[in-house]
């Protein structure tokens, strides 16, 4: 075996960053293309992997997931957002600030910022519908993950979005009450939810077949709440499916989502 002295240095060094000052990052700020203030972290040296969070949720899931922290220790340089609306990110509750796909303009804006000229991108769950549409207009994405998520998204009148629209503009039922509940309980605006899910990007069957990046789908075997993964696979040119142990909440905190995304990206 060929020890690679570059990233032996990468991770010694990083190693020692953790021990001395734990995982946490610094929050940094930019102005979007709509002067909306969107709140990110960036960390280590190396190839660029920008991770998008899901719904309810903001950066601080990737915090809680293997993933970042194997990234880091591999020599990437790992850039986590919040989302508009999520986290520390401004949240503005007008719905203009929320249409014409207003997040990938969010993304690519703070590609623009931090002058990248390539990387690759990780989503999960509604990451992965934001990083689908990103990946239309976005060619310096060179390798992308699209994490627990089937073919529904497509759908401008997909059944699952509606319903949790709705459910953020006070009409909930068995299945999205405890979504809102726990929304509740972190104190997320629920207007914000009602938008983000109102103007939610969608990308049609025919622009998936116009991705150039490579692609890997990755879903939890226990997983078929966004539709089938095997489905949107299909529809991606230059793509791979890679099914691991686990549930929707849960997939993306494991070792073998980790390992899996780090064997395709390196």
């Amino acid at each position: 075996m060929v020890l690679d002295l570059n990233r032996f240095k990468k991770k010694f060094c990083l190693g020692i960053l953790f021990l001395g000052f734990g995982l946490s990052a610094q929050t940094q700020f930019f102005s979007s293309f709509d002067q909306t203030q969107i709140a990110y972290s960036d960390e280590g040296k190396g190839e660029a992997v920008l991770l998008i969070h899901g719904f309810i949720s903001n950066s601080a899931m990737w915090g809680k997931s293997i993933l970042k922290k194997e990234l880091l220790e591999s020599g990437y340089r790992v850039i986590v957002p919040d989302l508009r609306g999520n986290g520390k990110s401004d949240q503005p509750e007008n719905p203009e600030a929320y249409q014409n796909d207003a997040e990938v303009k969010d993304l690519k804006s703070i590609i623009d910022h931090l002058k990248l000229e390539e990387l690759h991108v990780v989503g999960y769950s509604r990451g992965s519908i934001v990083l689908a549409k990103l990946l239309i207009k976005e060619k310096r994405i060179k390798k992308a993950v699209l994490g627990g998520m089937g073919v529904d998204f497509t759908n401008p009148e997909w059944d699952r979005r509606i319903l949790f629209m709705n459910a953020f503009d006070g009409k909930t039922n068995k299945e999205t009450q405890g979504a809102v509940d726990y929304a509740t309980s972190i104190g997320a605006n629920h207007k914000v939810l009602h938008l983000l899910q109102k103007y939610q990007p969608v990308t049609s069957l025919a622009e998936l077949k116009e991705i150039s990046a490579a692609v890997l789908v990755i879903a939890g075997d226990e997983d078929l709440d966004n539709g089938n993964p095997s489905d949107l696979k299909n529809e991606i040119p230059s793509s791979q499916l890679h099914i691991v142990p686990g549930d929707h909440n849960n997939t993306y905190k494991t070792q073998s989502f980790s390992t899996k995304i780090i064997q395709f990206l390196d």
